[in-house]
């Protein structure tokens, strides 16, 4: 597999992706073209050094298979150590349950261990008891209490 950072050229396809969710039908809208609101924060993400949008390709095959977001923060806790967290991890449904979830967690791990972070943080709505699963079941533990506030 293939992991790279995502270009403008890939966010139909990401957008598609995210909307092809239970959750994510309410939320995104994959029309074409896509709404400009999903170029600016792509901008935005590309710019910062610490936003890294992957995606995830086949070797010989530049169709994407999933993708996933890491922010590395900076923190004064731990003795001003670095946190990476991954979001909007997403696997193409006809290819969910083929071990690409698994990889693309190795990968980020190590790219996390890369930048000297000293954990790997994720939240996961509890709508989601497979990907909570998962997660629990790659060592996450849900050690803490998470809240939203919607605006």
């Amino acid at each position: 597999m293939n992991f790279r950072r995502a270009t403008k050229n890939d966010l139909p396809f990401i957008v598609k992706m995210m909307a092809n969710d239970k959750l994510g039908k309410l939320r995104e809208n994959d029309q074409e073209p896509l709404p400009e609101t999903y170029y600016e924060a792509f901008d935005l993400i590309n710019s910062d050094p610490n936003q890294e949008l992957i995606v995830v390709e086949n070797e010989n095959d530049p169709e994407i298979l999933a993708t996933f977001q890491l922010t590395f923060i900076q923190y004064l806790s731990y003795q001003g150590k670095l946190r990476a967290q991954i979001e909007n991890v997403f696997v193409r449904e006809d290819l969910r349950g083929q071990g690409i979830g698994q990889k693309m967690f190795e990968w980020a791990i190590e790219r996390a261990k890369e930048r000297n972070a000293h954990l790997l943080q994720l939240t996961s709505d509890k709508q989601r008891p497979r990907a909570l699963k998962f997660y629990k079941d790659l060592g996450f533990i849900a050690s803490h209490e998470g809240m939203k506030l919607h605006f």
